[in-house]
């Protein structure tokens, strides 16, 4: 009398394990990988976003800033709102950095210490205009995750 195979053996299973281990130990830090060059692509866009504002607002003669001004003409405030709050994302922070007169500025995204990737954690994407009128990108990420647009620190 011959008798059939009612499953699978443990060894079956032990090598469908060590198959889903190795996928695994090659999938993760791939996803990790890809999810801070997400983190930065989204950085950029987040401060790109308001790059028109920016500009028509020094255009106009006025100084750009992240957050809410009061309205107050009596006191000839220059002050425009970018439409943008310094908290907007999540990840990080903005902010508007050396602005003058002649049309010189910085937006700045800074990510958090916590809640994002370890590999953009603390580091920063500025968007900077020239006096010529010129928008550059520059970032402290290190160049596997950064935007391909943005030149190094």
């Amino acid at each position: 009398m011959t008798r059939k195979q009612a499953g699978f053996t443990l060894i079956e299973l032990m090598i469908v394990v060590a198959i889903i281990g190795i996928l695994a130990a090659i999938a993760i830090p791939q996803y990790q990988n890809y999810v801070a060059r997400s983190e930065a692509a989204s950085a950029l866009a987040t401060i790109r976003s308001v790059q028109t504002d920016a500009e028509d607002i020094m255009v106009r003669g006025l100084e750009p800033i992240v957050g809410d001004v009061a309205a107050d003409a009596a006191n000839g405030d220059n002050q425009r709102s970018l439409g943008i709050a310094a908290d907007a994302s999540g990840a990080g922070t903005i902010s508007v950095d050396s602005y003058d007169v002649g049309g010189v500025i910085e937006i700045i995204f800074t990510f958090d210490d916590g809640g994002v990737s370890p590999q953009v954690q603390g580091e920063n994407v500025t968007l900077a205009r020239t006096e010529e009128g010129v928008w550059s990108c520059t970032t402290s990420i290190d160049t596997n995750f950064a935007p391909g647009d943005c030149a190094q620190e």
